[in-house]
């Protein structure tokens, strides 16, 4: 492939994604190049600010409709949401010829501070590591965060390490790992200007 064909693929990387089970009803638009505007309904509140930190972070326009049975509890809407952004994803990058393929990003906010690094491997892994220190934020189950990046993870087909370094404040730990996570996606999805529009790996194909 030459470098303008890879520029060519690189272009239009958006997806719509439409994922419907007997728990959940979930429609995601995706551009990977966008600016950060992000139109979010998952009757899920805070999983809808956490949603919005990756869109502004990564750059990404995102449109995400979930509705699902939270009069149970939220378990099956963040799990699937995170299914469908990792279909959408996949969707969105192709082959992911001509891209950087790496990303990773330290944030803190306040006193925590997050590390994400990911690698677009095509091949689905979570190593999720540190404790929250509260069962609830609000009304949202923090063992559910773990469960949003694996669903992600797995139908993205990505590599992901995920780590609160530190922190006290539950709410904090949780929204900068989400911003560590939208700016190591960023960085993996730009444009290698020195990759000649080829597949980042010596195999061909992620």
């Amino acid at each position: 492939m030459t470098e303008q064909q890879g520029l060519a693929a690189m272009t239009n990387r958006t997806s719509q994604i439409e994922r419907t089970t007997g728990e959940t009803s979930i429609r995601i638009e995706l551009n990977l190049d966008g600016d950060g505007q992000c139109e979010l309904d998952c009757g899920v509140p805070f999983l809808e600010h956490m949603l919005a930190q990756v869109a502004r972070h990564g750059s990404l326009d995102l449109q995400v409709r979930a509705s699902g049975d939270t009069h149970i509890d939220d378990h099956h809407t963040v799990e699937d949401v995170g299914i469908a952004l990792g279909q959408a994803l996949a969707a969105a990058w192709g082959d992911k010829s001509g891209v950087v393929r790496y990303g990773c990003a330290y944030v803190p906010l306040d006193e925590a501070l997050s590390r994400a690094v990911i690698d677009l491997s095509g091949r689905p892994g979570l190593v999720f590591y540190g404790t929250i220190p509260r069962e609830r934020i609000g009304t949202f189950d923090t063992e559910l965060v773990e469960e949003f990046f694996r669903g992600l993870t797995n139908h993205a087909a990505v590599t992901a390490h995920l780590d609160l370094l530190r922190g006290t404040n539950a709410h904090h730990m949780v929204e900068c790992l989400f911003k560590a996570f939208g700016r190591a996606l960023r960085q993996a999805v730009e444009a290698d200007s020195r990759a000649g529009g080829q597949v980042p790996s010596t195999k061909g194909a992620l």
